[in-house]
């Protein structure tokens, strides 16, 4: 069954590699920001209703959501895909020097050109594999925005999206060959606005009550908490608006974006209201008005054993794709142009045997095996509200050069080139043989549904997201 089942399916993605490349290659260029990804999801939306999948569009009050269907009755299976970019980090395509097409311009810094792909290419195979073998079941390609800022299937999971899925599946471009059998911290994200009074702060500074100042006092505030919270939580900031360029004006007005995390989501609402607390008492000390809206929130991670191991097994067996001489000079010369901090934390990470492998050729071409235990990503991800409603596998294949770091132009970078849409079809591969083999094999489908309810543990989702904040409209 498992040999059937691969060898149809390499044969279907591969059949339409050009396609593919070509996708990615558009949403690439296109590079648009959470919440404002119209052409990408155009393009895979004109893309799906060619294959015969059936659209429905904006869901959970997200413009750029979509969901692409194939199939009916039971079981539904999910592939997620996601198509935003990053502010700042545009970059010219083949270059091995930072040399950005328009400065300051947004980038594919996180490869979800290649993600969204990659899980269209696993959507395509199990339709036609469903076809071929006259199989009855339901697969979904959800298209999902604002995953780097916004949290989008957070909002689809709060209005339900996910109800009726049998189990759900992703993956996510990276440095490393493995399926991601790890939990995360929970977030909550929340902009802090303080209003006070200005005056000239020379003739009349006692008139004025400083904004900007209680923001400092607010950051201080924080720093000193984090001493005093758990080892794994996280809090960090960015000074969105200081109120003014001018220091001779006392700054009535000022802005700043918190991210708090922690291990459980009651863990990240209590650490939260702690931060909120020192909000307060900065705006007491300086006879300012504090608010606060949150825009954003995810859960942590539930893994799923039971179809994690299946898609290793499929990962092995398919194998991760050769690379050719053109393509290895380029991941050298990427490789050659980290710093060395990056490069001595990524070999860090390896045994002798690999570091003397990538030192010759520096792209992680093995398969990691499953660890013994759950492992702990400190960073989260909105996938984690998917896997709090429905057993839920991702792995991470390597679209990049060894010890590349996300979010950098060195990813921009890398995101067309050949060995980077290969490793995303291996992606889509591993995930549509552990779909298909989940939709034809009832009794993983329980395994994987008995799991999710042992490690929920009675446990409901609740959205940490309000139910009265919608999500930006772009």
């Amino acid at each position: 069954m498992v040999a059937d089942i691969m060898g149809e399916v390499n044969g279907l993605i591969e059949g339409q590699a050009k396609l593919f490349g070509s996708l990615s290659e558009q949403i690439w260029s296109y590079a648009e920001l959470s919440f404002a990804e119209q052409k990408s999801m155009d393009l895979l939306i004109k893309t799906f209703e060619k294959k015969g999948f059936s659209i429905e569009r904006g869901l959970a009050g997200l413009k750029t959501s979509f969901i692409a269907s194939f199939g009916s009755g039971k079981p539904v299976i999910a592939i997620l895909g996601e198509y935003d970019a990053l502010a700042g980090l545009s970059q010219k395509k083949n270059s091995t020097i930072h040399d950005p097409v328009t400065p300051n311009g947004s980038g594919h810094g996180c490869g979800h050109n290649l993600l969204g792909v990659g899980s269209l290419a696993a959507a395509f195979a199990v339709k036609d594999y469903l076809v071929q073998h006259h199989l009855a079941g339901t697969v979904r390609f959800y298209g999902c925005p604002a995953e780097e800022r916004g949290n989008g299937k957070a909002y689809m999971a709060r209005e339900g999206c996910f109800e009726d899925i049998d189990a759900a599946f992703s993956w996510h471009p990276g440095s490393i060959n493995v399926v991601q059998q790890s939990s995360s911290n929970a977030v909550i994200e929340a902009r802090f606005s303080f209003d006070g009074v200005s005056a000239h702060a020379a003739a009349l500074p006692e008139l004025g009550r400083s904004a900007l100042d209680a923001i400092e006092l607010m950051n201080v505030g924080v720093n000193y908490l984090r001493e005093h919270m758990p080892d794994k939580a996280r809090v960090h900031y960015a000074v969105t608006n200081t109120g003014g360029s001018s220091p001779n004006v006392v700054q009535s007005h000022a802005e700043e974006l918190y991210l708090v995390r922690s291990p459980k989501p009651n863990d990240v609402r209590t650490l939260f209201e702690r931060v909120v607390n020192v909000a307060r008492g900065a705006a007491l000390m300086t006879e300012t008005k504090m608010s606060y809206k949150i825009e954003g929130g995810c859960h942590n991670l539930i893994p799923n054993t039971a179809l994690h191991q299946v898609m290793l097994g499929y990962m092995k067996k398919i194998g991760f794709p050769e690379i050719s001489g053109k393509d290895l000079d380029f991941v050298r010369a990427i490789y050659h142009s980290l710093g060395e901090n990056e490069k001595k934390y990524a070999l860090s990470h390896l045994d002798p045997g690999q570091r003397a492998a990538v030192s010759e050729k520096p792209i992680e071409d093995w398969i990691m095996p499953l660890p013994e235990k759950d492992v702990f990503m400190e960073g989260s991800t909105d996938v984690s509200d998917v896997s709090w409603n429905v057993p839920t596998a991702q792995c991470m294949t390597a679209t990049w050069a060894f010890g590349t770091v996300p979010h950098t132009w060195q990813v921009v970078a890398q995101g067309t080139h050949p060995y980077a849409l290969n490793a995303a079809l291996f992606a889509g591969k591993a995930i549509a043989c552990t779909a298909i083999q989940t939709m034809t094999d009832s009794e993983l489908l329980t395994k994987a549904k008995q799991e999710f309810k042992e490690r929920l543990s009675g446990q409901a989702y609740d959205c940490l997201i309000p139910e009265d904040i919608k999500p930006p409209e772009k």
